[in-house]
């Protein structure tokens, strides 16, 4: 797998990928001025085993809560899909079916739906009551320990020249700034980090499945629910999973985000409010879309560009609807447009 990921012709394919939707980025654009070169020259320092990773550039954003993205250069992040194009199938066979973050086929509405089809069959078609239990991970992306994802990593590959580039970008980030502790954190800028954190919470789903044999559950990145009739079954788990999380993975739940309740009273997950009879959109996601498209729509110019980027933003929200009930926020929307 290492010389297929350095070959040329990965190296060029995963620019070719990495630069869509790109190409109005200045870092982008000064790559795009003489992209053989620099590819040549990282497959060399790769053949070589002389790669290393550069620093990474932080900035932050509002995805409502503010989030720190940690970005590298353009050559390592044209090498994050090059790794990826080839090791994603490996662990792809390993992850279970229920795990719907960052893998093909999958994504935020798919386990949204997947919550209302297991609470259905729970339920016997809303004829017994269902409880949802709703954890989340405490600062998961920032506490990722470098060893045990090292070590997980090397259960299923053992090539080590593909360890050691890696090793090498995971090593390039670090949260911890303390002396003699462990190494902790992988950047959410990163591609590689998406599977990475497959590879890590893994472990997680592994256990939910095999040992707890729970059979209703679900997980996107670090939120998952696990269905029940059983209230009591679902309030033992939470110190059992937390245990398992600082135990084996040095992390922690989020004491603030355990939620239990009734799937009737609607289960709030990954922006929608899931019910037995519909979906609606969550209240702070719809006021966040609605402001969205309103300073859009108030600095829109006349440009071409910018008229094709604020329909792209609308047709994106319009999706977004087009999975629960959403009706009266689309005629919100089309009073913000014909103002």
């Amino acid at each position: 797998m290492f010389d297929q990921i350095i070959s040329l012709e990965n190296l060029f394919s995963a620019w070719r990928e990495f630069k869509k939707g790109k190409e109005s980025k200045l870092d982008v654009q000064a790559f795009a001025l003489n992209p053989e070169n620099q590819i040549y020259k990282l497959h060399n320092e790769l053949k070589n085993n002389c790669y290393r990773h550069s620093d990474y550039t932080t900035f932050y954003v509002t995805d409502p809560k503010l989030r720190t993205i940690n970005k590298a250069l353009v050559l390592d992040r044209v090498l994050h899909h090059a790794i990826f194009r080839v090791i994603e199938a490996v662990f792809e066979k390993k992850f279970i079916f229920d795990s719907y973050s960052s893998r093909k086929e999958k994504g935020t509405h798919k386990a949204v739906h997947r919550l209302r089809y297991f609470a259905w069959k729970l339920s016997k078609n809303n004829t017994r009551t269902v409880w949802v239990l709703k954890c989340d991970i405490r600062k998961f992306f920032d506490s990722v320990d470098h060893d045990i994802l090292l070590n997980l990593i090397e259960k299923v590959i053992q090539e080590k020249d593909l360890i050691a580039l890696l090793e090498e970008i995971i090593e390039s980030f670090n949260t911890n700034q303390l002396k003699n502790e462990p190494r902790r954190g992988i950047p959410l800028g990163n591609l590689t980090s998406q599977l990475f954190s497959n590879v890590y919470l893994n472990a997680l789903d592994q256990f939910v499945k095999r040992n707890l044999k729970e059979k209703y559950y679900i997980r996107y990145a670090d939120d998952f629910v696990i269905l029940s009739t059983d209230v009591k079954h679902l309030e033992k788990l939470i110190p059992t999973l937390a245990h398992f999380l600082k135990k084996e993975l040095r992390l922690q739940l989020h004491s603030d985000k355990i939620v239990l309740r009734k799937f009737s009273q609607g289960i709030d997950f990954l922006g929608y409010v899931v019910f037995p009879y519909h979906i609606i959109l969550r209240t702070k996601t719809k006021k966040r879309m609605l402001r969205k498209i309103r300073a859009k729509k108030y600095l829109l110019s006349g440009s071409e560009e910018d008229q094709q980027s604020f329909k792209q933003m609308v047709q994106s929200y319009l999706g977004i609807l087009s999975h629960c009930r959403g009706a009266e926020i689309k005629k919100e929307i089309d009073k913000i447009i014909d103002s």
